[in-house]
């Protein structure tokens, strides 16, 4: 997930296929839903969704404040404090992105059963997930 200076063929050709792809990726999903709250500095937001490197992070809230769904607030204050939250579009993002993260959760024991099922019936010994 990089910030482009302009438009890309991908973005150009089809600029929602990319936004789609900016909200549901591994580390947008979390960002949103972790900013859905209240605000977060950023390194509270690293240590708060956990396990992403500090280059990622940057990548993906600066992804997702071009894409409008983030408010990046830079106090000018020593030392700096930089505040990241939710705009109104990214809230109304963020909503669709909880329901299917609250699905997953509800349902992960059917998608359970249904990996063994599919597992057995080809006779695979099961993956750790």
């Amino acid at each position: 997930m990089k910030v482009s200076e302009g438009k890309g063929d991908g973005e150009a050709m089809c600029p929602h296929r990319l936004v789609l792809e900016h909200v549901t990726s591994r580390w947008g999903v979390l960002v949103l839903i972790q900013l859905h709250d209240r605000s977060y500095r950023f390194s509270e937001l690293r240590r708060a969704i956990g396990r992403v490197s500090e280059k990622m992070l940057t990548q993906t809230l600066q992804t997702l404040e071009r894409d409008g769904l983030v408010h990046r607030d830079a106090k000018p204050v020593i030392p700096p404090r930089v505040d990241y939250s939710l705009t109104e579009l990214g809230r109304e993002a963020t909503e669709q992105v909880r329901a299917l993260a609250q699905w997953t959760e509800r349902r992960m024991d059917d998608v359970l059963s249904a990996r063994r099922a599919y597992d057995e019936a080809r006779d695979i010994q099961p993956r750790a997930s």
